[in-house]
């Protein structure tokens, strides 16, 4: 930069990933840019280049804590604005291979916003800090560099209605685009060879709606979750969330996706594990229309394996690596990767990106990529290599999902590490295989009904017959 007593940080892109990264560099440089293609400050709703906004985003235990981290007091705040919330395991009615968990609670905060609220909250938490600042719509060109092309040293961009572009200087750029980031374009451009791809077609389809009750499914619960499994390849969320609406996504793998037209998906949610949850729909008033979105393959970006990496350049979130949605953990991951840089941030001097991408490699997203590469080679139509591990580790994963219907110390337990809480490790003490095993030689537990649905009253109701009385 030209002026050497300022420090920049820029980071490209404003999704959750962004913001969540520029949280901890705001710590480390004097100024740190937001980029993006769409308008940021004031916008409430979904927006335009984020497709996800109008489908459900779960953020797991584990993020909220971290989230909580880099914004003290966030989290009350998300509540008194009307989001509602729970325990990940004692509120939530989870169905595994169409079997009903014991519930629990676990110590694992559910944040039940819509992404638009999530993202809102954060956003206003960011521009907060006074060395942040969001250059809005504009598009991001390409990369700037030393003339030997060992340093990134910035990024041009160009206003939206504007012809000419321009570059901004940075200390260090973090890209945050997501999957369709062009770091990896960038990179071989400059010669530093191609970056090595993993995917896994999984051909998930989804549908979400929005709807005001009539009847309560939930009771005491917060969301009612039927799980896909190889038998039914089908499954859903309906959660509470902000703005007193209740939020549906369907799903299907491999293809088998829910329709978008309204009987259509009725019809396809009546087929769930979770009958409740159609019963439901029955006494609901839709408030928008079914939206679709497809999610074909899951993708993870190896720069981990790069021989030579240019200094001043990381990349975060869905940039890095796609899980497949269904396990709600790239926001999560999204704030491990932030985490990570943080870790890198030593005395101001810019993080060596081959070490943070290792780091980040070996410490976050070796154990969720593995974790959804167990459950997704579960279902026989996707491909991949099935070794003697994975084969093992889907046994003794079933295992636990059939105990977990019958003990509600072996669901707490598997809630903790779905949420990213404990390691996959801690299912391993013997104690704990003891339980599983007495447990799931019983078999799973007898199917328990639903609780019958309670009619809503309206509050203005509730108040004229109050006085009537």
């Amino acid at each position: 930069m030209s002026d050497v007593t300022k420090t920049r940080a820029v980071v490209l892109g404003g999704s959750i990933a962004g913001l969540f990264a520029a949280r901890v560099l705001a710590d480390a440089y004097d100024e740190v840019q937001i980029i993006d293609r769409d308008k940021l400050i004031g916008v409430a709703g979904p927006r335009r280049n984020c497709p996800q906004g109008k489908h459900i985003n779960g953020l797991l235990a584990r993020g909220q804590q971290v989230m909580e981290e880099f914004y003290p007091g966030i989290t009350k705040e998300i509540f008194a604005d009307g989001v509602p919330t729970g325990d990940l395991c004692g509120d939530v009615r989870w169905y595994f291979n169409g079997v009903r968990l014991q519930q629990q609670a676990a110590g694992l905060t559910c944040v039940s916003a819509s992404r638009p609220m999530l993202e809102k909250h954060i956003r206003r938490r960011t521009a907060a800090l006074p060395n942040v600042v969001f250059v809005e719509e504009h598009d991001i060109l390409g990369l700037t560099t030393t003339p030997d092309k060992g340093t990134v040293t910035g990024v041009r961009v160009q206003a939206h209605g504007q012809k000419r572009e321009r570059a901004i200087d940075a200390d260090l750029v973090v890209d945050a685009t997501g999957r369709g980031s062009r770091s990896p374009v960038w990179l071989e451009e400059l010669g530093y060879g191609r970056v090595e791809e993993e995917s896994k077609k999984v051909g998930l389809g989804y549908v979400t709606q929005h709807y005001r009750l009539k009847a309560d499914p939930y009771g005491h619960d917060l969301s009612i979750n039927p799980v896909a499994n190889a038998k039914l390849p089908r499954g859903a969320i309906f959660t509470k969330t902000d703005g007193g609406r209740v939020e549906l996504t369907a799903y299907g793998i491999l293809g088998d996706h829910p329709p978008t037209d309204q009987q259509g998906f009725y019809d396809f949610v009546k087929t769930l594990a979770a009958p409740e949850i159609w019963e439901a729909l029955q006494h609901a008033e839709p408030l928008d229309e079914p939206v679709a979105f497809r999610f074909p393959t899951t993708l993870r970006r190896r720069y981990e394996k790069l021989d030579r990496l240019p200094g001043g350049l990381l990349v975060v979130g869905d940039a890095v690596t796609c899980f497949n949605p269904v396990y709600a953990q790239g926001m999560t991951v999204s704030a491990l990767s932030a985490l990570t840089i943080r870790n890198h941030l030593h005395s101001g001097a810019a993080p060596q990106p081959k070490l943070y991408f290792e780091d980040l490699a070996r410490n976050v997203i070796d154990l969720a990529w593995e974790m959804t590469n167990i459950i997704d080679l579960s279902f026989p139509g996707v491909e991949g290599e099935r070794t003697r591990e994975v084969k093992m580790a889907q046994k003794f994963l079933k295992l636990v999902q059939i105990a977990a219907t019958r003990d509600k110390k072996v669901a707490a337990a598997y809630m903790r590490t779905a949420g990213l809480i404990e390691r996959p490790e801690s299912l391993q003490k013997p104690a704990f295989i003891a339980r599983v095993l007495w447990n799931a030689l019983r078999g799973p537990a007898k199917k328990t009904p639903a609780p019958a649905l309670v009619p809503i009253i309206p509050v203005e109701t509730w108040s004229t017959e109050k006085k009537a009385a």
